[in-house]
């Protein structure tokens, strides 16, 4: 990239951080573009829709979700483990407005520009979920794609309710509780008790 690209490239970065964190996920891309000084059609130029600026400005924050999940993998405690990596997920998707409802629709398309984001997520949860597993904390049916989806409709959910700060929380600790693996008492679909 040419050095005047690559400026016009970080400014955008750092406009779009500063809208998205003010306005939100939907914030004007044509207020993106007027803030960094350059006219529409050089964002496009970099980044092809909304999604391809979206991941372009989270790529640090999943950068750290990312390293955070290595370092849980070494964590004694399985489960705990899982939780932790849970809860930064819902603290990172909750930081913008819009970002967990944009990565809840993105998370069944692998052509999305935000799967750059979603898909090496996938991957690190899944690792933390599957010691838990193994470890017998959680149940064997249990995918990191459900779990994920799970903490980005608490992080929509929080952030549609911001006067409950203790939301997150509450709906984490009723979502963990279905994780176990012990009988609940619960029917599941088909009518049968849960063996789980």
């Amino acid at each position: 990239m040419r050095a005047d690209a690559r400026r016009n490239y970080e400014r955008l970065l750092v406009e779009a951080r500063a809208a998205f964190a003010e306005h939100g996920t939907g914030a004007s891309l044509e207020d993106v573009a007027r803030r960094a000084g350059v006219g529409i059609g050089t964002l496009y130029r970099h980044f092809p829709n909304r999604h391809a600026l979206m991941s372009a400005v989270f790529e640090d924050a999943v950068s750290d979700l990312l390293a955070r999940s290595r370092a849980l993998l070494d964590d004694p405690q399985p489960c705990a483990a899982l939780v932790v990596w849970l809860r930064e997920v819902i603290a990172h998707a909750g930081e913008y407005r819009g970002l967990s409802g944009a990565l809840m629709s993105a998370s069944q398309d692998d052509s999305s520009d935000l799967a750059r984001c979603s898909t090496p997520m996938r991957a690190a949860g899944g690792a933390l979920l599957d010691r838990a597993q193994r470890a017998g904390a959680v149940r064997r049916d249990v995918s990191i794609a459900d779990l994920l989806q799970l903490t980005n409709a608490i992080a929509l959910a929080t952030e549609e309710t911001p006067a409950d700060p203790d939301l997150a929380d509450r709906l984490l600790s009723l979502t963990l509780r279905g994780l176990r693996p012990e009988p609940t008492g619960w029917p599941d679909d088909t009518g049968a008790d849960d063996p789980h």
